[in-house]
């Protein structure tokens, strides 16, 4: 029997490309999974990408070794779904 995946964050199932400015459910969905990748990160889920959730996202990417520009594309919405749903943290 398989087991099923759960996901830790259930703001949305979208992926949409999310940047500073960006508002609504993809980014408190972004904003769960970096609190769930990353040490010492405690971004408040709001849906609203500011100043830390940019700075998390930078952090991240330098972690996952991908491309750091601050945005959440696909690969940066891959790393992030891999790490906030596995049992440790990207750094």
């Amino acid at each position: 029997m398989a087991t099923e995946l759960t996901e830790i964050c259930n703001h949305t199932n979208t992926r949409p490309t999310v940047k500073r400015g960006s508002k609504g459910p993809a980014v408190k969905q972004a904003q769960c999974y970096l609190n769930n990748s990353l040490t010492n990160t405690d971004l408040t889920l709001d849906g609203d990408f500011g100043p830390a959730t940019e700075a998390a996202t930078r952090r991240f990417q330098g972690c996952a070794d991908i491309v750091i520009d601050g945005v959440i594309g696909a690969q940066t919405w891959s790393h992030l779904a891999f790490f906030a749903n596995s049992p440790g943290f990207a750094c």
